[in-house]
């Protein structure tokens, strides 16, 4: 029988296998940051434990940091402590810091695939769930809590049990304003946000293969909003064209063989998974969360699900969420006001998805009443958005272009959108203060967000291109 992706790269990594228990993996790259770090850096000072391979540990600051005036003192005490704090431990450790004022400072799963660093057939953790980002290159990529990052810092090495795996193909081409966002929305609606709990998940078929790089990360990146240990798609030309050159990418020689070795990279024609599902790319339309998890998803001319239409044990919270979100059984979420535009995050900051919003937004204005926040994922991106312009257009359109950081994804910066008001937003999760206080997220595509943008409420963004 063949091996899958996910059984290749495993394989190769497991260093031992406990009898009726976990594996002892190896991890080739770990990332962090300065939210779930310290503490594992000081279960190291107060075991006298070092580094064991600094080489293998990339840091950045993102989730704290402000994204306008980065050149000045922090002003959130938590957050200037966790950012100083990120700096003394590297020092300390001999880590590598991509810190706020670095070229290459930006969030961890943005710059991880921007610099090269993340390469097809690696393990990599990270102290953040979204860590799933990099499987778009064909690796096993899922985040880890405190604990494990001290255990990886100390060994270069995790317990971990293999989980289930599962395939999700989806062929056919996409529609009009869908895109791969829209995709991994329409995924987690059809089997909920705890559907794919226990699995990697690999993502298969035409439309997969037919997306670019950056849209792939979108996918995986969300791999875990339906419960997904990790998700992965097998690395191609388009994967081997985007990793060349780039910074810490293989060189010379070592770039051929490199080449070759990925090549072997996929699943095997008779491998099997633990469970299959099969989309038609033709039956997604844009969509849009009303709901407080990402599976509360419709298409965006559905309707918010009547109570009839909902199964009786799971009533109370759905009827908790629509509470939450100022929303009734049944209403079209078309037309709804919108007070905040978000458009950033690990799923949605890369130069593409900057690029999408600007070229349908040249040449209009936003609407009165809603705020527009751009935010970067990185350094090179704001570099990129100025040098071809993209900051003049949203300055035109009457959008805010900020500097790098995880910003109003989370509630843990001083980008937060204030208590009621309604934020349509390209990040990854709509959870209860997710995005500040009693704040109302609604997730969608960066060019769903931007057609909200321009006309104040909830749009399908196909009637404007």
């Amino acid at each position: 029988m063949g091996k899958t992706l996910f059984d290749k790269i495993w394989d190769r990594h497991v260093v031992k296998t406990i009898a009726g228990g976990p594996s002892v993996l190896y991890i080739d790259k770990h990332f962090i940051h300065e939210v779930t770090s310290p503490q594992a850096f000081k279960g190291l000072q107060q075991r006298g434990l070092k580094v064991f391979r600094p080489g293998q540990v990339v840091a950045t600051a993102d989730h704290n940091v402000p994204t306008l005036n980065q050149h000045l003192p922090i002003k959130e005490e938590l957050s200037r402590i966790q950012v100083e704090q990120l700096k003394k431990n590297c020092a300390e450790f001999g880590i590598e810091l991509y810190g706020l004022g670095h070229p290459y400072q930006g969030i961890v799963h943005v710059i991880g695939p921007e610099l090269g660093i993340t390469q097809p057939g690696m393990t990599i953790v990270c102290g953040d769930s979204h860590t799933s980002t990099h499987g778009a290159f064909g690796t096993i990529a899922f985040g880890i809590g405190t604990s494990e990052v001290e255990m990886v810092l100390a060994t270069q090495c995790l317990m971990h049990t293999k989980p289930k795996l599962m395939r999700i193909t989806v062929d056919g081409e996409l529609n009009k304003g869908v895109v791969s966002k829209d995709i991994i929305l329409y995924i987690i609606a059809q089997i909920s946000a705890s559907g794919a709990t226990g699995y990697a998940v690999e993502y298969a078929g035409s439309a997969i293969r037919n997306l670019s790089m950056e849209a792939r990360m979108t996918i995986c990146n969300m791999s875990i909003e339906m419960g997904a240990r990790c998700g992965m798609i097998a690395p191609d030309e388009t994967a081997f064209a985007y990793i060349k050159d780039k910074e810490f990418a293989p060189q010379g020689d070592a770039w051929g063989k490199a080449v070759n070795t990925w090549r072997t990279l996929y699943s095997d024609a008779d491998a099997v998974f633990d469970k299959e599902l099969h989309i038609s790319a033709e039956n997604i339309e844009p969509m849009i969360t009303y709901g407080t998890n990402p599976g509360m998803g419709i298409g965006i001319t559905g309707h918010v699900p009547a109570l009839g239409e909902i199964d009786e044990r799971e009533k109370p919270s759905f009827e908790k969420s629509l509470l939450y979100m100022g929303l009734t059984p049944g209403e079209n979420i078309k037309g709804k006001k919108v007070d905040y535009v978000f458009i950033g995050s690990c799923t949605n900051s890369r130069i593409e998805d900057l690029r999408m919003v600007a070229a349908f937004v040249k040449g209009k204005k936003k609407a009165g009443n809603v705020e527009v926040w751009v935010v970067p994922g990185s350094k090179q991106v704001e570099k990129q958005a100025i040098e071809e312009g993209i900051n003049k257009v949203f300055e035109d359109a009457g959008f805010v272009l900020r500097q790098p950081g995880c910003s109003a994804c989370l509630g843990m910066n001083e980008d937060k959108i204030p208590a009621g008001k309604y934020c349509i937003s390209t990040s990854n999760r709509n959870f209860e203060g997710r995005q500040g206080p009693n704040a109302r997220t609604l997730l969608a595509s960066p060019l769903t967000a931007a057609a909200a943008a321009i006309t104040g409420e909830v749009t399908d963004v196909r009637e404007l291109i």
